[in-house]
C-alpha cells in the first residue's frame, strides 16, 4: 500500500501527500490512475490471502477482514470523480473497507495459554482501539477540511497494513516456541528417569 501510493504520488503533475487522499491518485482524470488502482486491487488480495492462511485467528474476524478486502478492491471499481462531492459508490464502498480492517481484531482473537499474543483478547482490543481512534482522526479530517486529512489517512492505513503482519509474526513466533518445547520438555522428562534410575 505504501509503495503504491508513494509511486502513484510521483506520476502526479501536483500532490500534496499531506492534504490530498490516497482516492486522489485514482481519481478519473489523474496521471496513471491504474497504478493507484491496481494498489487497492493488490492489497486486496493480500488481505484475503492473510485472512484465509490466518487459521489460529477466529473464524469472524477473517470473515470481517475477507468483507473489508473485497470492500477495498470495489474502492477501485468506484473511483471518485472530478466534479462530484458526493461519490456514494466510493464513500460506501471506502466506509466498509475501513470498517472491516479496523474491526477485524475484535473477531480474531482468543483465549487459552497458548494463544500468540496478537489474539490475545487484550491486546485484540488495544489494537482495535487504536486503528479506530486513527481512523476517526481521518474522518475529522474529512469533515473539517483542516488540511490534513492525506497524512491521517495514510497514518492509518499504514497501521491498518501493520497489523495484520504483526498477527502473521506473532502466530510464527508461538509455533516456533510450540515446536521448542516439546523437545525441552522431552529432554527433561528424561533426565527425570535418568534420576530416578539412579535413586
Amino acid at each position: 500500500m505504501v509503495g503504491g501510493w508513494t509511486l502513484a504520488a510521483s506520476l502526479q503533475p501536483r500532490f500534496d501527500p499531506v492534504a490530498d487522499t490516497v482516492s486522489a491518485l485514482a481519481v478519473q482524470g489523474a496521471a496513471d490512475r491504474w497504478v493507484m488502482t491496481l494498489t487497492f486491487v493488490v492489497v486486496g488480495v493480500c488481505y484475503v490471502l492473510t485472512a484465509l492462511a490466518l487459521r489460529p485467528a477466529g473464524t469472524a474476524g477473517r470473515l470481517i477482514l475477507i468483507t473489508g478486502a473485497v470492500a477495498g478492491m470495489l474502492v477501485a471499481a468506484n473511483p471518485e470523480r472530478v466534479g462530484d462531492p458526493y461519490p456514494w459508490g466510493h464513500i460506501i464502498w471506502a466506509s466498509i473497507g475501513l470498517v472491516g480492517v479496523t474491526a477485524w481484531p475484535a473477531g480474531a482473537w482468543r483465549r487459552g495459554s497458548g494463544v500468540p499474543w496478537a489474539l490475545r483478547p487484550a491486546v485484540a482490543a488495544a489494537a482495535v482501539a487504536v486503528l479506530l481512534a486513527l481512523v476517526m482522526w481521518f474522518g475529522a479530517e474529512l469533515i473539517t477540511g483542516s488540511g490534513q486529512a492525506g497524512l491521517a489517512e495514510r497514518v492509518a492505513g499504514a497501521a491498518q497494513a501493520c497489523w495484520p503482519l504483526a498477527v502473521v509474526l506473532s502466530c510464527l513466533n508461538s509455533k516456533m516456541w510450540d515446536k521448542a518445547l516439546p523437545s525441552h520438555a522431552a529432554s527433561g522428562g528424561a533426565s527425570s528417569v535418568s534420576a530416578a534410575q539412579a535413586r
